[in-house]
């Protein structure tokens, strides 16, 4: 089997919109890293979700992460902040919520957010998306 000399690009057809879940962990990070890769190969446009518990004040400091990391490479990237009610709703809830709202083509997340055990490959809000995500999903580790 012979492959082309070029690149092709039918990807950049099934893979539009991306959204990247983000918690602040490196490996949902990380997840932002191959989503820009991905994004400027395909001309994908990236949206960036982060969902905050009532509680959390490091929201604005995450999302400030993800803006620096993604600053300089020539690509709009747009952010979301959603803040989780736990009488109604869960992380992963909100993201599947955005991801059949927003008409995602893909989403790429981290395999574990901020779970303190690392003895778990991957974590409770990936594994529910991976199951239940009516769209493609990548799990960078």
């Amino acid at each position: 089997m012979t492959y082309p000399l070029e690149p092709s690009y039918e990807l950049g057809f099934r893979f539009r919109k991306i959204l990247v879940p983000i918690d602040g962990s490196e490996s949902s990070l990380k997840a932002l890293d191959l989503a820009v890769d991905l994004a400027k190969r395909y001309g994908s446009k990236i949206t960036v979700i982060h969902v905050k518990t009532p509680s959390s004040k490091l929201s604005k400091n995450i999302l400030d992460k993800a803006r620096r990391r993604v600053e300089n490479k020539g690509l709009p990237v747009s952010f979301k902040e959603v803040e989780v009610d736990y009488n109604t709703s869960s992380i992963s809830k909100e993201i599947l919520d955005e991801i059949i709202d927003g008409g995602y083509d893909l989403v790429v997340l981290g395999a574990r957010g901020m779970t303190v055990s690392e003895e778990l490959n991957i974590g409770s809000v990936a594994t529910s998306v991976v199951l239940n995500a009516p769209t493609t999903v990548i799990v960078v580790r």
